[in-house]
C-alpha cells in the first residue's frame, strides 16, 4: 500500500509539476490578479500617505501602465476597476491646469472604470444611454456598499466635464447624471471620503453664476457639512471652499484666511491622507500668489 500511495504521489507531483513548467495561462493570470489586488489594497494606503506630491506625480503613469496590464486579464474585475478608476483621476487632477487635453482623457478613462464597475448592476446597465429621469431611477437600486464606485464616477463625470466641454460641449449634457450622482450619494452614505459628496456639491454650486443655477447659499451648507464631517483635516475641501466660494461671493479676507489655514496646518494633520493635504497646501500656496488677480 505504501508503494502505491508512493506512487500516486509522484504522479501527483509529476502532473503539478508539468502543469507549471509548460505554463498554464489561466493560472499565471490569476496569480497575477490576485497579486494585483493585494498590491492595489496596500498599495493606496502607501499613496495616500506619501509626502511628495511631484514625485508621486512623476510615478503615476507607470502605476496607471501596470493598472491597465492587469485590467487586461480581468476587464471586468471591480477590485481592479476601482483603484484604477482612482488612479486615474488623481492624475488627471494634476494635468488639470497644465494641459487639459490630456486631464479630459484620463478623467474619461477613469469614468469608464467606474462605469465598469456600476454596469454590473442590471438595472443601471440599462438606464445607460436612455433618458435622465430613467438614469436617476436607476440610481435607486445601489446600496451603501456601492458608494465607493458611485463617488469615483462622480469625481471623474466632474473632472471631466470641467476639462473636456470648452472643446466637446456634448459633456454638459452629462451634468444631470451628475447632479443625480450626488442626491444618490447623500442619501446613501455622506461622510465617505471625509465629507466628499458635500465637497463636490458645495463647489458645483459655487463654480456656476448665479444665473447659470449657481446658488452660493447652498455652497456654503454643504461646504460646511464637510467641514463638519472631515474636522477641517481633509486640507482640499478649505482650499476649494477658498477657490469658488469665497471669490464667487468676492470676500477677499475669507479667500485669504481659509488659505493661510490651509498652510498652517501641521505636518501629518491627516497621516492616512497626507499626500492629499500637501497637494492642498501647494495649491493653497499658488492661490494665495495669486490673489490680486482674483480680487
Amino acid at each position: 500500500m505504501n508503494g502505491i500511495r508512493v506512487a500516486k504521489l509522484n504522479v501527483f507531483i509529476g502532473t503539478a509539476m508539468v502543469f507549471l513548467i509548460t505554463g498554464c495561462t489561466s493560472f499565471k493570470e490569476n496569480m497575477m490578479v490576485n497579486t494585483a489586488k493585494l498590491m492595489g489594497k496596500h498599495g493606496k494606503s502607501v499613496v495616500n500617505r506619501y509626502p511628495d506630491p511631484e514625485q508621486m506625480k512623476a510615478a503615476m503613469p507607470a502605476m496607471i501602465l501596470q493598472s491597465d496590464m492587469f485590467l487586461e486579464m480581468a476587464p471586468n474585475d471591480p477590485e481592479l476597476l476601482l483603484p484604477a478608476s482612482e488612479l486615474n483621476s488623481g492624475y488627471a487632477m494634476f494635468l488639470q491646469e497644465s494641459d487639459k487635453k490630456r486631464s479630459a482623457r484620463y478623467y474619461l478613462k477613469a469614468k469608464n472604470y467606474a462605469l465598469g464597475i456600476l454596469k454590473h448592476n442590471d438595472a443601471f446597465n440599462q438606464a445607460l444611454g436612455k433618458s435622465d429621469e430613467e438614469y436617476a431611477k436607476a440610481l435607486q437600486s445601489f446600496q451603501k456598499e456601492d458608494v465607493p464606485a458611485l463617488f469615483a464616477l462622480l469625481s471623474s463625470t466632474f473632472g471631466w466635464i470641467g476639462t473636456a466641454s470648452s472643446d466637446n460641449p456634448a459633456a454638459l449634457l452629462d451634468l444631470p447624471k451628475a447632479e443625480a450622482l450626488i442626491e444618490r450619494i447623500l442619501v446613501l452614505d455622506e461622510t465617505y471620503k471625509y465629507g466628499g459628496v458635500h465637497a463636490v456639491c458645495g463647489t458645483y454650486n459655487a463654480a456656476r453664476p448665479v444665473m447659470f443655477g449657481g446658488n452660493p447659499e447652498k455652497a456654503k451648507q454643504h461646504f460646511n457639512e464637510a467641514f463638519r464631517i472631515s474636522e477641517r483635516k481633509y486640507l482640499m475641501w478649505l482650499v476649494f471652499y477658498a477657490k469658488y466660494y469665497a471669490f464667487m461671493i468676492q470676500d477677499r479676507d475669507l479667500f485669504v484666511k481659509t488659505l493661510e489655514e490651509v498652510l498652517a496646518a501641521p505636518d501629518n494633520l491627516l497621516p492616512e491622507q497626507n499626500l492629499a493635504n500637501e497637494i492642498a497646501k501647494a495649491k493653497a500656496e499658488e492661490l494665495l500668489a495669486q490673489v490680486d488677480d482674483q480680487f
